[in-house]
């Protein structure tokens, strides 16, 4: 289990196989009950990564820097 997302679905399975407290689980994978609890604030950007796809196959050649600049003009030109 390398990710905190695997570690979330290890302990959750733990607590409803064998009715242990978040406490034991995490102690019995090693995991931190703090990476467990955690819930992620970001906003979604699913639009944004779309558009970055959508610009980076039409311009196979550009790197992330100036698909980012070809992004933010085309927003600013549809303000």
């Amino acid at each position: 289990m390398v990710t905190p997302a695997a570690r979330r679905e290890a302990v959750a399975h733990l607590r409803v196989a064998y009715e242990v407290s978040e406490r034991r689980a995490c102690s019995a994978l090693g995991a931190d009950r703090t990476s467990i609890r955690y819930r992620s604030s970001r906003p979604d950007d699913a639009v944004v990564r779309a558009r970055l796809r959508e610009l980076a196959a039409i311009r196979r050649r550009f790197g992330y820097r100036r698909l980012h600049i070809l992004h933010v003009l085309s927003r600013a030109r549809t303000r």
